[in-house]
């Protein structure tokens, strides 16, 4: 597939195919979404706003350039800032392809770090020279204002122009917590939730701190995804609740809403936070979630091995053929897929 060239979040040309139960597969635009979503179903997004998790700086022991992307943190609370998980590169920029950057100096524990207005040390290193535990030297206040002063999303080869904040928020886009953006929400306009409302098609949102695509290193992408955070409020279990008792789908936008809500259903299925550690693939059996909506996905990524708990391996090669064979982009900002368990 090819990727998405710019990050026009809505395009009115987008794609959507649907793959059904029975391995039927239709191909409509992506503005006719709510055709294929029922009355009594209830769609459940990811509102997490998109951090600047790029932040580049120097490492002091050697002087050396490095970029330093916020992978994860251990919760959501706004005071629980000092301590991330970060993914490292060297000398570059977003210009080269994530998978030919620099590795970063050699890192050990204690080296500091100069990140813009902000100072930062390595706890200690992962197993891996990219993969650090990174400790930020400040208040709370002090630290949220370096990272929106200092800076960027995640950045994209494939696209000719850099991103700039609001080109990687979603609509329903809330509190800043994701460090890659819940992308599959892209598809949301205040025209559709109003079709989803006529149309008796419940609404509502959890928050998930989604967390980087790839890392550029096959190693490091395979522990892919990083354990991450989510809040479910009550209010959305209640929408859960209510769709199943009528009979209706509990249909997720995105891999991040389907990893948070069946994490909390291995739990019981409380509201509250959480912390979603598991892997979903084809082995995993959804006590929750009924139906996903996402972006095309390519075959070995940790976002396509999610799908193949909603079909047979068989169906999800038919379906990419099909994507490849009509041209559908894929990445951050490409077309979507409608898939039935």
């Amino acid at each position: 597939m090819i990727a998405a060239h710019t990050p026009v979040q809505r395009p009115r040309d987008a794609k959507l195919l649907v793959v059904e139960a029975n391995g039927r597969l239709q191909h409509a635009p992506r503005q006719r979404l709510a055709d294929f979503l029922r009355a009594g179903d209830v769609l459940v997004a990811n509102d997490a706003a998109t951090l600047p998790a790029s932040l580049a700086g120097i490492h002091l022991r050697s002087g050396l350039p490095v970029e330093v992307r916020l992978a994860g943190r251990r919760s959501l609370a706004a005071d629980d800032v000092r301590e991330f998980v970060a993914v490292v590169f060297g000398a570059g920029d977003h210009r080269t392809p994530t998978e030919r950057r620099a590795l970063p100096p050699t890192l050990a524990n204690g080296d500091a770090l100069a990140l813009g207005p902000l100072r930062a040390r390595v706890l200690h290193t992962l197993d891996h020279p990219r993969l650090i535990a990174l400790h930020v030297d400040g208040t709370p206040d002090a630290i949220w204002a370096g990272i929106a002063r200092h800076g960027k999303p995640v950045q994209y080869a494939h696209l000719p122009a850099p991103l700039a904040l609001w080109d990687v928020w979603t609509s329903v886009a809330a509190r800043p917590v994701a460090f890659e953006p819940p992308s599959a929400g892209f598809v949301l306009d205040w025209q559709l939730l109003h079709t989803l409302r006529e149309r008796g098609i419940a609404f509502a949102t959890l928050t998930h701190a989604a967390g980087l695509s790839s890392t550029g290193d096959a190693a490091l992408d395979a522990r892919l995804p990083f354990d991450e955070p989510y809040h479910l409020p009550p209010a959305t279990l209640e929408a859960i609740h209510a769709a199943h008792a009528r009979g209706g789908r509990v249909v997720a936008l995105g891999t991040t809403v389907t990893r948070a809500l069946e994490h909390a259903a291995s739990l019981g299925l409380h509201a509250g936070d959480g912390v979603a550690d598991q892997r979903i693939g084809a082995h995993t059996t959804l006590r929750v979630v009924d139906a996903i909506i996402s972006g095309t996905h390519e075959p070995g990524t940790s976002h396509r091995e999610l799908l193949r708990a909603f079909a047979s391996d068989a169906l999800l090669s038919r379906a990419d053929a099909e994507l490849a064979e009509r041209g559908y982009l894929t990445h951050e900002f490409g077309d979507s897929v409608l898939i039935a368990a």
